[in-house]
């Protein structure tokens, strides 16, 4: 057992978060940016979609209690990883579906859990999901953070996070917190 780390992104980083927060095993759940060109990007410049990064969550999470694999069944559930920059009306290479491997297991480990969803059919169109090597984070502002559980009523958490989560619970209830003895 030891803890490591993952990042996806999965479109808006409001409604990744708030989905891996729930599940036993998880360390910590942090929205922010990876993979682009820029130093310490802003909010507003990876919005305007051409500094390259992502919306992404980092998760730091205990693998003897949640495995790389799991996270990566969940992550696929609860996006669409078959449109291309797109989440949902989220548009934008920001938006893109994306691992960031921090290490050739995981790289590896990501391209076979692919492979396998796309030889089985799970998804109507093939998963365009990249993989890409993890070479910096950086944390959203604080504002992002969280921001599901402290602004629940706000009209996009309302419309786009709740089917998610209900997904979630329905099928992964064994993954949850709340199962944990």
């Amino acid at each position: 057992m030891s803890n490591q780390v993952a990042v996806f992104g999965g479109g808006c980083f409001w409604c990744t978060e708030a989905v891996f927060d729930e599940l036993r095993g998880v360390l910590s759940v942090v929205s922010g940016y990876a993979g682009g060109k820029n130093k310490n990007p802003t909010y507003e410049q990876v919005c305007m979609g051409n500094t390259g990064h992502a919306e992404v969550i980092k998760i730091d999470y205990d693998d003897g209690q949640i495995s790389f694999r799991d996270l990566m069944t969940v992550f696929f559930a609860t996006h669409d990883p078959t449109t291309l920059n797109r989440q949902g009306n989220d548009v934008g290479t920001q938006y893109r579906s994306a691992i960031f491997y921090s290490d050739d297991q995981q790289k590896a480990e990501a391209a076979a859990f692919m492979k396998e969803l796309d030889e089985a059919k799970t998804f109507k169109n093939s998963i365009v999901t990249t993989l890409e090597p993890l070479t910096e984070f950086y944390p959203a502002e604080d504002y992002h953070q969280k921001f599901f559980a402290r602004n629940p009523f706000q009209g996009y958490c309302q419309y786009m996070i709740p089917p998610k989560i209900t997904k979630l619970h329905k099928q992964f209830k064994e993954l949850l917190k709340s199962q944990t003895k």
